[in-house]
């Protein structure tokens, strides 16, 4: 798909998407991250979206093409860097503060998934976020809606969920790596002394 048009789904251009990737970077509950980690960037316009809340951020496709694309879309952002790989053999080094696993997950089958969802939890720092978004209706190239994966990632140990978004077209969540004493880290309005 990618060889026929740079955005062969239209994400830079459509309110469906515009207004997901939107909500994606609201929902997350710090206002900056040192290092984060967007596995599937495609062509790059979560990718953006999220440049702006982070020190440094890798992103990455399996298709050559959508990297092209995406590195063109961030070359004004200097903490962005995009490379081509392959989840879940490939993995890049150290951790993450933040990982956004984004229309994603539903290619996976069972073994695939594991493999790939305990690589993002060991990479995750401990209070670390990791957010996630997924179209919720039946597709015949998906092994599962966002449904699906939101009960899925509730089994995950490790993990805490803090935002559970959830719309008849998608479902978003965030996450956070439980702190070493297992208790999550705290919310935004703790942060702030609010409570």
């Amino acid at each position: 798909m990618y060889e026929r048009a740079d955005d062969p789904w239209h994400l830079a251009e459509r309110w469906y998407e515009r207004r997901k990737y939107d909500l994606t970077v609201a929902a997350l509950p710090l206002p900056r991250y040192r290092r984060a980690f967007e596995p599937a960037c495609s062509v790059g316009e979560l990718t953006r979206r999220l440049a702006g809340r982070c020190e440094e951020l890798l992103a990455c496709d399996r298709v050559g093409s959508a990297v092209a694309t995406a590195r063109r879309r961030t070359a004004g952002l200097p903490q962005v860097t995009v490379r081509r790989l392959t989840l879940p053999d490939e993995w890049p080094d150290g951790t993450f503060d933040l990982i956004a696993l984004c229309e994603l997950l539903y290619y996976f089958d069972g073994q695939d998934l594991d493999r790939l969802l305990a690589r993002a939890v060991a990479a995750l720092e401990p209070g670390g976020t990791l957010v996630t978004a997924h179209w919720n209706h039946p597709v015949p190239e998906h092994l599962r809606t966002g449904a699906d994966i939101a009960e899925r990632l509730a089994a995950v140990a490790g993990l805490g969920l803090l935002t559970d978004h959830r719309e008849d077209d998608f479902v978003l969540q965030t996450h956070a790596r439980l702190l070493p004493d297992g208790r999550r880290p705290p919310s935004p309005a703790g942060r702030d002394g609010l409570v």
